[in-house]
């Protein structure tokens, strides 16, 4: 098994960018984007169902939309979305969708 730290990028990223609420949301919870960011890129997809890791799964190698979604507590919650052509990746909270 891969220490978590040593897991490498599996796809990439484009340009990166963050939603005012996302950044703020964040910021709330003393955390960072780059945390986020750095666990959709290695394939933590964080808090999804079966299926939607199964999704994502399949998206590495169908050049498909990537999805994570991180609980921060029990009432907020951070996506990661990469779009299928890879040129941007974003970080936003399910309100901003």
């Amino acid at each position: 098994m891969v220490a978590k730290n040593d897991r490498k990028p599996l796809f990439a990223l484009g340009k990166i960018v963050a939603t005012p609420a996302a950044i703020e949301l964040l910021q709330q919870h003393s955390r960072t984007p780059l945390e986020f960011i750095t666990r959709h890129h290695q394939g933590d997809w964080g808090d999804l169902c079966e299926e939607d890791r199964n999704a994502n799964e399949t998206a590495l190698n169908d050049g498909i939309r990537l999805f994570s979604a991180y609980n921060l507590n029990d009432d907020d919650r951070i996506w990661v979305i990469t779009e299928a052509d890879r040129t941007s990746t974003c970080v936003l909270t399910p309100d901003c969708y």
